[in-house]
């Protein structure tokens, strides 16, 4: 054993649930008040570098790779608020963003005055003004993430939050865009996603309990030193709370939900003294959206729910008057229904069209229909719903489009589109005259073609007979007739599809001959809802079985070496890495497991940690149910390591990650150097101390956590390449 290896103090500690006794000798990692554990953990880094100093040399060489095909002076395509145009640049050298504006033009035609004006790299626009300059601002901080940044409608007032430890709590300031100066005013320690009213007057903004948990949405009037009025407070601690502003801008829309069931209240702005109106009782079960429209001048609801309509159905429904829900229904009428092949993700509203996300075949696409035919809708009280199209132009296999904003103010539709070999790019598309006008593509220095490199689906089977979709990822003129190594990712949960994207970052792997796949595996929503719903709670193995069967269908084909495949997850994918791991460790030569939820049980035994009864609905509830409580100890890393050889293991972690405490990953690696044989590599823990849940803060912060990822995959998929 080497004698530099960190060593870690075994404390018996017992946990006892359902009559099972499981006995734990690393449950006193958890105190991070205490000197032993930061001394450990930092003896931990030390020693992980000191082991991997070796691929120092590779690691800088893929940092200076993806930096030199990064414009380092980027910038954003202008969002129009109000009067003015909103975007962001970069500086080289520089970390983090700054946040910038101009006039916009008021008169002249649609396509006119919303158009964006063209932003050049190091040429000030007439009229621009800074706005925030985050590096000034983060000058002095070990860590920077900015929350909700939002200008007021008229343009006079904004108001941004500042996490500067990694904990997702922020500080919310306000600055008067007419003087330039921060006001007095400021909130602590509130949750992400505060925003203005609509006259700027009050900032509505939400609290988290102990758990972390969302659960208090509040009123600030800005400016005042009274306390601040609480609009709703969410007791069930199941259930996260959040709250929006409904796009008419008419209502605080306050919703409580878990991932299965939901339960939305309104609450009318021009009344803010009445109680909220509930709008579905979250006894029924559902999970549903809500955004409030008004139609020949009166209330409507258009409400996206999965009532009898697994992939959810978009409905057209009378404001609620306080009926049964069994009335309530009958009153509805599809706008959208429900097809068992379309997954219906999301819907937005312009000045004038209805615009809704849907997933078919794995892909994200847009369709839109005129707000208009809504009146048509109610006259009619059709149930067939409404004809909606897509924008024409995206033909590749697959890709991913979104809807970046949309408002009532408005007659455009930002899409953006991207794939696996393409660079994000921005359109603009103005359904009136079915005009998409490419508004940016994302540079990428140094010559690249997309043409170099391919992307197209497989599917695996699973032992089951289930068909698992893949991505395969490589360079063009790859030699197919010849083994390659492999780099496999997933994640696998809370339905979170891994949708196709551009990674400058990637073609480092790729142009070193390394094939990249992502496995889509049950758990995650690429095929809807029940493909979700067949890897959580008691069909969670699905999801791991999933990514073996995956592996297993890859290493056969000629072109992939099965003595060379790394893997890679993080979060829940993390909790992949470590199921994986334990139940097939001899079909990998390298596992990366960055923020890893390997403890899983411990976690959610726990409801007094963070996220622990928010989690129920994913995993179940093994406190109250002893057949959840064996299931999950059946495939939760921690409990299940074998005295076996495993892969090379790397757990990346933060210090400050509010989501999955660097406890998990700190004891996992602890345990599995006590239980692996000795031909296994030394397990290594690499942490973050000034990071939370996504690392640390910075883009160059980030190239480099990537590299350091990179290389140590490169290193076991390609032993013998120069370094």
């Amino acid at each position: 054993m080497d004698k530099n290896l960190p060593q870690t103090a075994k404390v018996e500690s017992e946990r006892i649930f359902h009559g099972d006794v499981f006995v734990d000798s690393y449950e006193w990692l958890r105190d991070r008040e205490s000197e032993e554990v930061l001394s450990y953990l930092r003896a931990e880094n030390d020693y992980t570098a000191r082991v991997t100093a070796d691929q120092e040399p590779l690691r800088e060489t893929i940092f200076q790779e993806i930096k030199s095909r990064v414009l380092e002076t980027d910038l954003s395509v202008p969002t129009r608020v109000g009067d003015w145009w909103y975007f962001t640049r970069t500086i080289e050298g520089e970390q983090y963003p700054v946040y910038c504006r101009v006039a916009a033009l008021t008169e002249g035609s649609v396509e006119e005055r919303f158009t964006p004006p063209q932003v050049e790299p190091e040429q000030t626009l007439s009229g621009e003004e800074v706005l925030l300059d985050c590096n000034d601002f983060a000058r002095d901080l070990d860590f920077f993430s900015l929350g909700s940044f939002q200008p007021s409608l008229s343009g006079e007032l904004l108001t941004f939050g500042v996490d500067d430890s990694g904990s997702e709590r922020y500080r919310q300031y306000f600055k008067d865009l007419t003087t330039g100066e921060l006001l007095d005013d400021h909130l602590d320690n509130i949750f992400s996603g505060a925003y203005l009213t609509p006259d700027a007057a009050g900032l509505v903004y939400s609290l988290v309990d102990d758990s972390w948990r969302p659960y208090e949405v509040r009123l600030h009037t800005i400016g005042s030193t009274e306390a601040d009025r609480v609009l709703f407070t969410e007791k069930d601690p199941a259930l996260w709370l959040e709250s929006s502003l409904s796009e008419d801008r008419s209502h605080l829309v306050l919703t409580s939900y878990s991932s299965e069931y939901t339960e939305v209240r309104l609450l009318a702005l021009d009344a803010l003294e009445e109680p909220a109106r509930l709008v579905i009782d979250k006894k029924q079960r559902i999970q549903y959206g809500v955004e409030p429209i008004t139609i020949g001048g009166e209330s409507y609801l258009l409400i996206q729910h999965d009532h009898e309509a697994l992939n959810s159905e978009l409905v057209l429904a009378p404001y609620p008057a306080g009926e049964s829900f069994e009335d309530y229904r009958t009153r509805w009428l599809p706008v959208m229904p429900h097809r068992s092949d379309v997954r219906i993700e999301g819907f937005a509203l312009t000045a004038d069209h209805l615009v809704v996300t849907a997933r078919q075949d794995t892909t994200v696409k847009v369709f839109l229909t005129e707000l208009n035919q809504l009146s048509s809708l109610l006259a009619s009280e059709s149930a067939a719903g409404l004809d909606f199209s897509e924008p024409a132009g995206f033909f590749e296999e697959i890709y991913t489009t979104s809807v970046m904003s949309t408002s009532i103010d408005s007659p455009v539709v930002r899409i953006l589109y991207t794939s696996w070999v393409t660079p994000t790019q921005i359109f603009d598309y103005f359904p009136r005259s079915e005009s998409l006008n490419l508004r940016r593509e994302t540079p990428v220095l140094g010559g690249y073609n997309p043409g170099d490199y391919t992307a197209y689906r497989m599917w695996a089977p699973a032992r089951d007979g289930e068909m698992i979709p893949l991505s395969i990822i490589h360079r063009a003129d790859l030699d197919l007739e010849t083994e390659h190594p492999l780099f496999q990712h997933g994640y696998g949960s809370y339905e979170v599809s891994m949708d196709p994207y551009f990674s400058v970052a990637r073609l480092s792997l790729l142009d070193r001959g390394v094939i990249y796949a992502v496995a889509h595996i049950r758990g995650g929503g690429e095929l809807g809802r029940d493909w979700y719903q067949q890897g959580k709670k008691l069909k969670k193995i699905n999801t791991f079985t999933d990514f073996i069967d995956s592996t297993d269908f890859l290493s056969q084909r000629r072109w992939v070496d099965a003595n060379r495949i790394v893997i890679e997850g993080g979060s829940a994918g993390g909790l992949l890495m470590g199921a994986v791991a334990n139940m097939a460790p001899e079909k990998y030569r390298a596992v990366i497991a960055e923020v890893p939820f390997v403890d899983a049980l411990t976690t959610i035994l726990d409801p007094d940690l963070p996220l622990s009864a928010l989690e129920w609905e994913e995993w179940g509830n093994p406190i109250e149910d002893q057949q959840v409580y064996q299931y999950m100890k059946s495939y939760s890393p921690y409990e299940n390591i074998r005295p076996v050889t495993y892969p090379a293991i790397v757990a990346i972690t933060s210090f400050n990650d509010t989501r999955v405490l660097y406890v998990e990953p700190a004891k996992w690696i602890a345990k599995l150097r006590e239980t692996v044989t000795a031909d296994t590599p030394v397990p290594l823990l690499k942490i973050e101390m000034d990071g939370g849940h996504g690392g640390g803060s910075g883009r160059y912060t980030r190239w480099k956590e990537t590299a350091w990822s990179y290389a140590f995959a490169l290193t076991h998929l390609l032993p013998d390449a120069p370094k």
